[in-house]
C-alpha cells in the first residue's frame, strides 16, 4: 500500500544551456598591389596662379601679361565670411528689378463681343446666360488673369554692400579674380581689346571692371561675346557671380575698397 501511495514524481526537464557566442572573426587583411595602391592615392593638385597668398596679396600684371608687382587686398572687402543667404537675396533683388511685368489678359469687360443677352431666361430649354463674353464660354474673358505689375522691391543699402563684399570674397577664394594695371584702348576697335584679352589668357564669360571706363573701352567690348564692361560704381552681385573671370583694373580695386569698407 505504501508503494502505491508513493507516486513517482515526474522528471523535470533539464535546462537547456545557451550556446556560447562565437567570437567575431577578424577581417582578413587584403593585400593591394602597389600599382593599385598608387592609383588610389589622392593626387595633390597644383594651386592656381591667381589664388592670393595667405597675406591677401594678388599679383598685378600689365596688358602684356607681365608681372609688375603685387597688390594687398583689404580683408574687410575681399576677405570676409561668405553669407550665402545675403547673396541669394541680392541676386533675387537684381533679377526682380529686371523683370518687365507687362503680362496681361483680357477679362470679360475688355474682351470683344456684345453685351446683349443671347436668348430669354426661361422657356428655351437651354442654359441661362447673360452675354457671350462670359468666362464660361469659348473666347470669353479670363478670370483672375495676370495684370501688369512691378516686381522690384527695396533692399537696404548696407545689406547690398555686405552682399557685394561676400560675393567678392567668394570669387577671391575661388581664384577667379585677376588684377590688371590698366586697359589702354585708345580707339574703339574690337581688335585692340581682344588682343589684350588673348595675351592675358582670358577665356569664357568675363566681367571687366574699370574706374570710369572710357567710351573707347566700352565700345571695343560690345562686340566681344561673353564680355561685359562695367564701371566699379555699377558693379552688382549678379555681375560678380555670373562670370568665369572677374577682371579688375588696379584703380577699380582701390575705388571698391574705398566704397565698400564698413
Amino acid at each position: 500500500m505504501a508503494e502505491k501511495q508513493k507516486k513517482a514524481s515526474p522528471a523535470r526537464p533539464k535546462a537547456r544551456s545557451r550556446p556560447k557566442a562565437r567570437a567575431a572573426a577578424k577581417p582578413k587583411a587584403v593585400r593591394i598591389p602597389k600599382a593599385k595602391a598608387a592609383a588610389r592615392a589622392p593626387v595633390a593638385k597644383a594651386p592656381r596662379a591667381s589664388v592670393p597668398s595667405p597675406s591677401g596679396a594678388v599679383e598685378v600684371v600689365n596688358p602684356k601679361n607681365e608681372r609688375v608687382g603685387e597688390l594687398s587686398l583689404s580683408p574687410a572687402v575681399f576677405g570676409v565670411k561668405v553669407n550665402e543667404h545675403l547673396i541669394y537675396e541680392a541676386v533675387k533683388h537684381y533679377r526682380a528689378g529686371a523683370r518687365r511685368g507687362t503680362h496681361m489678359t483680357k477679362n470679360r469687360a475688355l474682351v470683344s463681343g456684345s453685351g446683349r443677352k443671347p436668348w430669354r431666361q426661361k422657356g428655351t430649354g437651354r442654359a441661362r446666360v447673360g452675354e457671350i463674353r462670359t468666362p464660361l464660354w469659348r473666347h470669353g474673358g479670363t478670370v483672375f488673369g495676370p495684370v501688369p505689375r512691378d516686381y522690384s522691391f527695396d533692399m537696404p543699402r548696407k545689406a547690398r554692400a555686405s552682399a557685394l563684399r561676400s560675393a567678392l570674397s567668394q570669387r577671391v577664394q575661388e581664384g577667379a579674380l585677376r588684377v590688371v594695371e590698366s586697359f589702354p584702348v585708345e580707339a574703339p576697335k574690337t581688335r585692340l581689346l581682344k588682343g589684350i584679352l588673348d595675351q592675358l589668357g582670358i577665356a569664357g564669360k568675363t566681367v571687366l571692371v574699370d574706374h570710369q571706363p572710357t567710351s573707347e573701352l566700352v565700345l571695343s567690348g560690345r562686340n566681344i561675346p561673353g564680355l561685359k564692361v562695367v564701371d566699379d560704381s555699377h558693379l552688382t552681385v549678379y555681375d560678380v557671380l555670373d562670370c568665369v573671370t572677374l577682371l579688375l583694373s588696379q584703380a577699380a580695386v582701390g575705388r571698391l575698397e574705398e566704397r565698400l569698407t564698413p
